[in-house]
């Protein structure tokens, strides 16, 4: 008897009792599905937390100021901590020639108004480095330069959010926007950016559609309200320049972001420490900002994803072990049930090998069946949380390579004993068996 006609025999097995045959395959089929669902949910979080942080630059290290309390807001009172200046930008600058650029970024929240339409907005001070470092891209118009930077010029940028709230379908290029009672020629537009469904641990991602990019200098002279009194002019050496008005002196003012890009993110580590005890020395050892450096956040998130994803994975694996045992228990039920079968079939020449095979077939197509069973049920599951939930969730190739392949390795795995069962009983006591 061939290989053809065992597996004949065991077709016809699985096709008479074919409501068992279902519920067998069940707990393969939900298995392999929950494996699925898992990996996808924990892809899906790992690709949009990683497009987050590169949203920040894998090559820049970002220093944020921090709002203190009253206490340490006496403290830094006392040690004379400026907050967050240009000029820690440029002593950072000068200390380390590794760096191409420090891009200065003052934020205010108001409303941008267009005739009828208003819309709340974050209103970015920046220089015209913050395209590069950023690796944002415009969808209409252009970013603005120096030479806008100097003649502090009322222009702007809008995000694709803010672009669609006011002017709907129109080319919004050319166009002015009145930003708080300041009227801004709009010179570009962004292209629409990665908008968060969830937070990411250690990191504050927004919505970036919203903002709107003007000159720093522009903010710094029309939109800064300072109190009566004189001081030195906002100072910032970014990319090599500087950028001042003797004929307006205006306070210091403080920022909310600096940004060092670095040529390389090799040098990342050993330039994060320079900038710390650069910030250190010229703060005074008040803790008014915060150092945040994405790469590093990188690692830690993959990491964490790669720990999440085996935890997730081994509870969806018990599904797939407790459908291997639901196999193994129906198999040696099976086997007991056609004793009398077995022994007519040795009886008219099959080998312990043909009975084998035959078991171990069956099993295996259930396994084997209820895995791709199983693959298009995790494919419909996944689709289902991202429309209804709006969890962002992958299926890769990986996870649907793996599902099947201890779909099959369950069916060989726990019919193999059945089959082996099967294969060694007496022809003689099977064939008296009642």
């Amino acid at each position: 008897m061939n290989l053809d006609e065992s597996i004949r025999i065991g077709m016809t097995g699985i096709l008479l009792h074919r409501i068992r045959s279902v519920l067998t395959a069940l707990g393969i089929i939900f298995g392999v599905a929950a494996v699925i669902a898992m990996l996808s949910i924990g892809e899906g979080a790992r690709l949009e937390a990683l497009e987050q942080i590169r949203l920040m630059g894998v090559n820049n290290v970002i220093i944020k100021g921090k709002e203190l309390n009253p206490e340490s807001f006496d403290k830094a009172k006392a040690n004379f901590s400026p907050g967050l200046l240009a000029l820690d930008g440029d002593a950072i600058s000068e200390e380390c020639p590794e760096i191409d650029a420090v891009i200065p970024q003052w934020e205010k929240v108001t409303s941008a108004q267009r005739n009828a339409e208003k819309v709340e907005s974050k209103i970015i001070g920046t220089s015209p480095e913050f395209l590069n470092a950023y690796g944002y891209r415009l969808s209409a118009g252009r970013f603005f330069d120096r030479s806008h930077l100097l003649n502090q010029e009322n222009v702007c940028v809008l995000g694709s959010d803010v672009k669609d709230k006011l002017f709907h379908f129109e080319q919004p290029v050319g166009q002015s926007v009145k930003i708080d009672d300041q009227w801004f020629t709009v010179i570009g537009v962004m292209t629409s950016q990665l908008a968060p469904s969830k937070k990411v641990e250690n990191l504050d991602v927004r919505n970036l559609n919203v903002d709107i990019y003007i000159p720093l200098t522009t903010a710094q002279f029309k939109l800064v309200r300072y109190k009566a009194g004189g001081g030195a002019n906002v100072s910032f050496s970014g990319g090599g320049m500087r950028v001042s008005n003797s004929k307006n002196p205006r306070p210091k003012m403080e920022l909310d972001q600096l940004t060092v890009k670095l040529k390389s993110e090799e040098q990342i580590d050993g330039i994060t420490g320079v900038i710390q005890r650069i910030l250190a020395r010229r703060h005074f050892g008040v803790n008014d900002y915060e150092v945040v450096v994405p790469e590093a956040l990188v690692r830690q998130s993959q990491k964490t994803q790669q720990i999440f994803n085996v935890v997730m994975g081994a509870i969806a694996s018990i599904s797939l072990l407790v459908g291997g045992i639901g196999i193994m228990n129906i198999m040696l039920a099976s086997v007991l049930e056609r004793t009398k079968e077995i022994g007519i079939r040795r009886a008219v020449g099959a080998t312990q090998a043909d009975v084998l095979s035959q078991f171990l077939f069956e099993a295996l197509f259930l396994s084997v069946v209820g895995g791709v069973i199983g693959i298009v049920l995790g494919w419909l599951l996944t689709s289902g949380i991202t429309l209804y939930a709006g969890w962002r969730t992958v299926v890769s190739i990986p996870a649907v390579i793996l599902a099947f392949t201890v779909s099959a390795a369950v069916g060989v795995g726990f019919g193999y004993y059945p089959a082996k069962k099967a294969a060694a009983q007496n022809p003689i006591e099977s064939l008296h068996y009642e």
